[in-house]
């Protein structure tokens, strides 16, 4: 499995990548303005990586398929609370996020200038 991902490039030949991961329910959609606004040229050109994240059933919004990173399965809160954690989600979202960063290594861009 591999991620949709929307890019937006500073200018051409980026030598710094800056991926940014949105949070439940929402996509990549949502950085593109902010990165725009951005001015960065003092460190060049930049691509900016807004992946859109996997779609799956999130527990604590009742089973309601949603892109999330990971499988929300309770809001437990308190020392006594029970640790219940979507071990293979966050694995799987690991995974994804690292072929991101491998992909832009590939690019050419040097692996102190990808921000995750």
């Amino acid at each position: 499995m591999s991620l949709e991902v929307i890019e937006y490039e500073t200018a051409p030949n980026p030598t710094a990548s800056i991926i940014a991961l949105h949070g439940l329910g929402a996509d990549g959609n949502d950085f593109v303005p902010i990165a725009q606004e951005l001015d960065l040229s003092a460190i060049g050109a930049v691509r900016f990586v807004f992946p859109h994240g996997p779609t799956r059933p999130v527990t604590i919004n009742g089973g309601h398929v949603m892109r999330a990173w990971y499988d929300l399965l309770g809001a437990e809160l308190g020392l006594g609370a029970a640790r219940r954690e979507d071990e293979a989600g966050l694995r799987e979202s690991q995974a994804l996020v690292e072929a991101l960063i491998a992909k832009e290594k590939r690019r050419g861009v040097a692996a102190g200038r990808i921000v995750l």
